[in-house]
Formats: C-alpha cells, structure tokens, sequence
C-alpha cells in the first residue's frame, strides 16, 4: 500500500489483526478430479500433435476432450502465458480469479483451471508438474500463478511514458486467436483474459503486497501436464520477458520456444465423463 493516511489505529487495532484467517472455500468439498484414473489413462497415451511457440510469439491448438496436452521449456528457461476456451463457444473462457479462489495462488497436480459464470466447470486438471518440488519459498513466491495478468502494451505504454511495444503476451495471444479462428482483432481481442502463468515464479511482498517475480526454476525438459475436461482451444505465449527474473514487455530477456504435445489415450479415463455447464438455476 502506499500513500499517507489521516487516521490512527484504534486501541484494539492488535486485537483486529490477531483474528485467525478463514478459508473461503473448503478445498475438500470440491469435486474429486480422479487423478489416479487421469494418469493411468495417460500411461498409454499417444502423441497426435505438437506445436512450437517461438519466442515472443504466440500460438493456439485445439485439443479434444479426454486428451492431454503438455507444456515444455525445451531449450532453456522460459515462461509461458496459457489462455483456454471453450471450443465449442470461446465466450466460456478460463476463469483465473475464481480458479485462484478455490485452489490457490499457484496451481499443480490435482488442481483444475475453471471456466467463466455461467458454466462454472472444470476446463483442464492439471495431472503432472516437474515442477511441485518447489512450493512456496521465503518469499511467499510460488510456480505457475493465477495472481497476475498476462502483460499487455496498454500498461507498457501507460509506464514506459507512451512507448508501444508489440510482443505482450496480450498481444500474441490476441494475434494467435484472430489467425486460429480467422477473427478480426475487434472481436478476439475481447476474448483474451487473465492467465496461467506457466512456469512463472511469483508472490506478493510481506510489506507492500505488490505482486513480484523472480527468475524461474524452469529448466529444459520441465513440464506441465494436462487432462482436456471439454474440448478445448488453447493458446500459449511465449513471455518476451523469458524467464522473467529480470523484465518483460521488452526485446533484452534473453527467450526460448516453449513445446505443446497433445496425447490421445486408448481409452477414456476410468469413471471419467465430460462436466456439464454449472447447474445452478435462477428459477
């Protein structure tokens, strides 16, 4: 926070912060997302795609529901900005915040990327990352974030003093989503939303709770893996500020492609069957 303020701490101002914290949504009374079954279906799987997104650039894929896709840094440390929509109506889109609340700042196995109101339904569950070992650190940061946006150059030109910059994630996600579905960039770049920040260290600061970033432990042949709940397009770009222990929105990172792998099991996941939008009725 900055800024001064007028007022003072009121006598039982110790009193006020030392309540216990309560979680707002039980992560026990989410559904089961039947991991164990995620995987097994995975085991035999096999590749029916690949996809490189260079450097700075960005690029959408479909992927079938009850196929799995995979994200990985391949020739050094490299963070990626993921966008999901639903194929069948990109208007239901990934939903970060509610995704945030109900998992946490920083996703990994077992947990789910939402989709926006009304449908409210898993999109994609997370069933691998090489990357869980990390955790949380002194810190507070973690990997994988649903805490901050995707940069954009409308926010670099408001703090740069006017200057444009081309290669925001924004702006690649919103050029690989206008040539995926052949839309002009009125109406795909209204699609393009908050994102999972793939392999992207953050936190928030003890002190000021500004959002941060430090250089991320990815390293070539990490990855993330994921189960397609729907049929899904995705769309994938590779941050300008490569591992972003540094800057972004800028040519002076040093960057790297990232890989997406699509699979397709032999057989759908025991007990698995596509969700259904949100059943809630206004009636």
């Amino acid at each position: 926070m900055t800024g001064m303020s007028d007022t003072h701490a009121p006598p039982d101002a110790d009193r006020r912060r030392a309540l216990k914290p309560v979680i707002c949504y039980d992560p026990a009374t989410l559904p089961d997302p039947g991991l164990v079954a995620l995987r097994a279906a995975r085991a035999d799987a096999r590749k029916t795609a690949e996809i490189t997104v260079p450097p700075r650039e960005g690029r959408c894929f479909d992927v079938p529901r009850g196929h799995f896709f995979r994200i990985t840094s391949i020739e050094g440390p490299q963070v990626g900005d993921l966008n999901l929509w639903s194929a069948a109506d990109p208007n239901e889109r990934f939903f970060s915040g509610k995704t945030r609340a109900l998992h946490g700042t920083h996703l990994t196995a077992g947990d789910r990327m939402w989709s926006s109101l009304p449908a409210l339904r898993p999109m994609a569950t997370v069933i691998r990352d090489t990357l869980e070992w990390y955790g949380i650190d002194a810190d507070g940061g973690g990997v994988h974030d649903v805490i901050g946006t995707r940069c954009d150059p409308y926010t670099h030109h408001l703090l740069s003093g006017g200057k444009d910059y081309h290669h925001c994630c924004h702006t690649n996600l919103t050029r690989a989503l206008m040539a995926h579905l052949d839309l002009p960039r009125q109406q795909a770049e209204p699609l393009v939303h908050d994102v999972l920040n793939v392999f992207m260290l953050t936190g928030f600061t003890r002190d000021t709770g500004q959002y941060f970033m430090k250089a991320s432990p990815v390293r070539p042949g990490d990855f993330i893996e994921f189960f397609a709940e729907i049929d899904l397009i995705g769309g994938l770009s590779a941050c300008p500020g490569g591992d972003c222990g540094d800057q972004h929105s800028s040519d002076k990172a040093r960057c790297h492609p990232l890989l997406v792998e699509i699979f397709a099991p032999n057989s759908a996941p025991s007990g698995w069957s596509s969700p259904v939008p949100n059943g809630h009725s206004w009636d």
